[in-house]
């Protein structure tokens, strides 16, 4: 995979006026670390959310600051966007060293189909959309994909015990913790659309029969 590259450069403007920045298609970022005095930093709008759209938060991205000779290592920590516009306001990035282990919750990608769900009446449902990992920042996987093949049969489950990563990799979440099922749906809930209807229905037929009296009338 291609290392991602973002030029960066230290900022001076802070505060509040910062937002002339943005303006100016420019975005104030932050970045923090381990036995680091944090940095203000800023770069380019456009840049930035096209490393935003293919790091995510769990892939490494070589952060070039004017004044330093080599590249930092960085994650981007958190996002910060304007909750009604959805613009861009501000990015920290977290430097990492490559000899020392870090945690990270890495998401789930489900991929492939399960054969348990051709039948009728089936449900996929998944209550674990993340595991929680430590190891070398070299090693973090961008996603966690989890196969549906194994699904064969009606409440067969994905367990975190089962999903196979680098042995570099330490799992930290739990291991009987379930990942994704196959279940039936339940008739309860078919049962109830069925009773809805028929209320409704009966409703209908309750309000029409006052006009249909004073029509005889």
């Amino acid at each position: 995979m291609d290392a991602l590259t973002l030029q960066t450069s230290k900022r001076d403007i802070l505060g509040k006026k910062a937002r002339f920045l943005r303006y100016q298609g420019i975005t104030p970022t932050h970045l923090f670390g381990h036995d680091l005095t944090s940095l203000a930093l800023q770069c380019s709008t456009t840049e930035l959310k096209r490393i935003i759209t293919q790091a995510g938060m769990t892939r490494l991205i070589s952060l070039k600051v004017d004044s330093d000779k080599e590249p930092r290592r960085v994650f981007i920590r958190e996002i910060q966007k304007d909750p009604l516009s959805g613009k861009l306001l501000h990015v920290d990035f977290y430097q990492v060293k490559r000899s020392e282990k870090i945690k990270m919750d890495v998401p789930i990608v489900l991929v492939g189909e399960a054969p348990a769900m051709k039948a009728k009446r089936r449900v996929l449902t998944y209550t674990t959309t993340s595991l929680s990992i430590e190891c070398l920042p070299d090693k973090i996987p961008p996603v966690i994909e989890v196969d549906l093949s194994p699904l064969v049969d009606l409440e067969k489950a994905i367990y975190v015990k089962d999903i196979v990563l680098d042995p570099d990799i330490a799992v930290l979440t739990d291991p009987e913790q379930m990942i994704v099922k196959v279940s039936e749906m339940a008739a309860e809930v078919e049962e109830a659309a069925v009773k809805v209807e028929e209320v409704a229905v009966e409703e209908a037929a309750a309000e029409a029969a006052p006009t249909e009296e004073k029509e005889e009338e």
